[in-house]
């Protein structure tokens, strides 16, 4: 179990204190928005250059003209991500050039009313897991070039409200759920980690997933702004704290070689047999090695048919 100095009340700013990223190239998705934001100035501050992958341009070129101005980092960039759209996300991966050392999967919708992509895909699961699937598969060759590149994939303790059901991923059968969706897609980032780490581990890529808190942030937007209704007021995070594992996972020489874990504030989460009714721990079925390879497998057949 990875421990760490830091916790709860831990900001990004904290756990990159000290750290020198200068010649680190980073991607963010979803780097124009709540904990995505805090996230690239954390990593700006350390003089990494930052690429914000936004659907929003106008939006993307605001935060980084921010973070230049409150980091003194000119070499903050912004280009277009719509992780709905497969023809976005190849145009992405084609149009980087070079290494790419870290890149952190932080864009993501929660509890949204059904809706399905033109592929007839699950929004949810194709938004937090297909299209960062994609991304990274996409930019596989970018992460390999860097020689220890990190991927890092924020999940959430919703992962514990549905393991990937691989039989109806999509809700064909089943009245669709948006928490058992959200969960599921949420599942699939952790797995998606774990098996990216087993993958590419030769590769010198390591992944891990998050659970970044509970923050107020655009991402509540079709839940009151308090996601499920049940988190106490006392365990909520400021943005600021909510980037924290984030980045910890992202620059920090602590998690040097380690891949496939799930993390809570800054933290390696126990492995859970049964929900545990907070927001700590991880499912067993979100880390399970079977479940991820075959998760991958499922991944790649819909994006070819895509």
């Amino acid at each position: 179990m990875i421990r760490t100095p830091f916790g709860f009340t831990s900001t990004a700013a904290d756990v990159v204190r000290g750290v020198d990223l200068d010649g680190r190239r980073v991607v963010v998705t979803g780097g124009s928005s709540g904990i995505g934001v805090e996230t690239a100035r954390a990593l700006a501050s350390a003089r990494a250059e930052v690429t914000l992958a936004v659907r929003d341009i106008a939006a993307g070129e605001r935060t980084a003209k921010d973070l230049t101005a409150t980091t003194g980092n000119e070499r903050v960039h912004v280009a277009e991500l719509d992780l709905t759209s497969l023809a976005s996300v190849r145009r992405f991966a084609a149009d980087w050039q070079g290494p790419l050392d870290v890149l952190i999967a932080n864009a993501g919708v929660m509890a949204c009313p059904e809706e399905y992509t033109e592929q007839g895909w699950e929004l949810q699961f194709a938004t937090n897991h297909l299209g960062h699937f994609a991304l990274a598969t996409g930019l596989h060759g970018a992460l390999a070039a860097a020689g220890d590149a990190r991927l890092v994939v924020v999940s959430s303790s919703g992962h514990q409200l549905s393991p990937v059901v691989f039989d109806d991923l999509n809700f064909d059968f089943r009245p669709y759920d948006r928490w058992l969706a959200y969960g599921q897609s949420k599942t699939a980032n952790v797995l998606f980690a774990v098996e990216a780490s087993r993958r590419w581990a030769a590769d010198g890529i390591t992944a891990n997933a998050l659970m970044p808190g509970a923050i107020y942030t655009n991402l509540q937007r079709h839940t009151d702004g308090r996601g499920s209704g049940k988190t106490p007021p006392e365990m909520f995070k400021t943005v600021e704290q909510g980037a924290a594992t984030s980045v910890l996972l992202a620059a920090s020489p602590l998690l040097e070689g380690v891949g496939g874990r799930y993390f809570n504030d800054c933290n390696e989460a126990e492995v859970l047999d049964r929900r545990s009714g907070t927001l700590y721990g991880v499912a067993r079925y979100a880390v399970d090695p079977d479940n991820a390879e075959r998760l991958w497998a499922v991944s790649e057949a819909l994006l070819e048919r895509g």
